[in-house]
């Protein structure tokens, strides 16, 4: 399995859509991870540009972010790849908590900027 997270500085970007890049775990049958890999953000990151598409040929299938709009949610879902919100921290320790299911999506979209907590 191949879950990304997008990143500033070694922690989840709370704004999805101008992240620095993404960090994407390649985790074994165990939910052990084996591969880190990075991907840079392209220009308009969110759901305008084709991140969704590329993390889906890279066999990416979670992503697990901060805050996103609907319109991000939707492109990702369209792309076979399940979003859970509501994610902060260093990406490696969330991505160990996301595997031992301690981690859940917060189902909170945003719908203006100024509405979450960026």
């Amino acid at each position: 399995m191949k879950i990304a997270l997008p990143t500033r500085e070694n922690q989840i970007d709370s704004h999805f859509g101008h992240c620095e890049y993404f960090t994407v775990f390649t985790t074994d049958d165990d939910k052990k991870i084996i591969e880190k890999t990075i991907l840079e953000s392209p220009e308009g990151c969110g759901c305008k540009s084709n991140i969704a598409s590329v993390l889906a040929e890279l066999g990416v299938t979670v992503m697990l972010a901060g805050n996103m709009g609907g319109g991000a949610v939707n492109v990702l879902n369209s792309n076979g790849i399940t979003v859970v919100r509501g994610c902060s921290g260093e990406v490696k320790k969330v991505a160990k908590a996301w595997l031992e299911g301690k981690i859940e999506d917060s189902q909170v979209t945003c719908v203006e900027h100024e509405a979450c907590k960026h």
